[in-house]
């Protein structure tokens, strides 16, 4: 029994350990490209899928210099691929205006799908399940079909190549979904509880505040997450509706600035890559436990 136990044991850590390395691999090798010279980037024996550069005999370059072997960090790491980023790119820009339109964009999908949620949770019954899906079949609508209606609106409202259009736009879709998430969310709170704080006095809204709202917390901090993580690596409309560079996101920022041509600046979109994925894997690790009890509550009770 013990060995068999073990067995599965070594089975288990075994897939998990595959999966760890297989997801952990594109951020690894983002950052040490991010340190390469032209010459590491260019070597064919820092690409580990090259199997026969690797396992050929080391040529020497007639200069007494010979190549490197691979290796799994940069041979002659730099930073000059970050300075070159903040220096002769927008990059700072980008970031500034990436969180602006993230924190706008938050702000008002909790504003509109809190309330929301609850007066389709509590008080419309069959039909605000319906209105409910409903509201997430739109979510489910591809951007490809809608950016062209969505961007005369945004030139009726003056809003082209500025940071507002995306502020305006992005709650379009991330309002239905996250309203949807949330109804599932407080179906999960018993009406006793809210009813109970009605009865000692609160009105409803203060029942809202100081009962209902603090126990939806875990689903709140989960669209919160998912607005702001969305509106990060959304580029379709981000592309259309703004070419100037100064008002620029990072996700097309960093692709129209680094790509000129046939020319691509491997080190400094791997470097822009990086600087914002850690920050956002730091905050997935903090709210991890409230994500996955907001989307399982959702999907549950929803």
């Amino acid at each position: 029994m013990q060995a068999r136990e073990a067995r599965q044991a070594g089975i288990r850590y075994l897939v998990i350990t595959f999966f760890v390395i297989f997801s952990a691999f594109p951020f690894y090798w983002m950052l040490i490209t991010s340190f390469k010279t032209d010459a590491d980037l260019y070597n064919p024996r820092n690409n580990p899928f090259t199997f026969n550069e690797i396992t050929s005999p080391t040529v020497s370059s007639g200069n007494g210099d010979e190549a490197a072997e691979f290796s799994l960090i940069p041979n002659n790491a730099t930073g000059d691929n970050f300075v070159y980023l903040f220096n002769n790119t927008n990059y700072g820009r980008f970031i500034i205006n990436s969180l602006v339109v993230g924190v706008a964009t938050v702000i008002i999908t909790i504003v509109l799908a809190v309330p929301a949620a609850y007066s389709l949770a509590r008080l419309a019954g069959r039909f605000g399940e319906q209105l409910g899906i409903m509201m997430f079949v739109v979510y489910l609508v591809p951007p490809t079909l809608l950016f062209i209606p969505l961007s005369q609106i945004v030139t009726l409202l003056g809003l082209r190549d500025s940071v507002w259009a995306l502020i305006v736009v992005y709650p379009t879709f991330t309002v239905p979904f996250c309203t949807w998430l949330l109804m599932g969310f407080m179906k999960s709170i018993p009406k006793d509880i809210e009813e109970q704080a009605m009865v000692d006095g609160y009105s409803r809204f203060g029942a809202i505040l100081r009962v209902v709202f603090p126990l939806a917390l875990p689903g709140v901090l989960t669209i919160i997450v998912f607005t702001f993580t969305l509106t990060l690596h959304e580029f379709i409309y981000a592309l259309a509706f703004i070419s100037s560079s100064s008002q620029k996101v990072i996700s097309t920022g960093v692709t129209s600035e680094l790509i000129r041509g046939d020319v691509f600046f491997w080190q400094e979109i791997m470097a822009g890559g990086i600087i914002v994925a850690i920050p956002l894997a730091i905050l997935y690790n903090i709210f991890l436990n409230q994500f996955v009890t907001g989307f399982t509550m959702g999907a549950v009770k929803g």
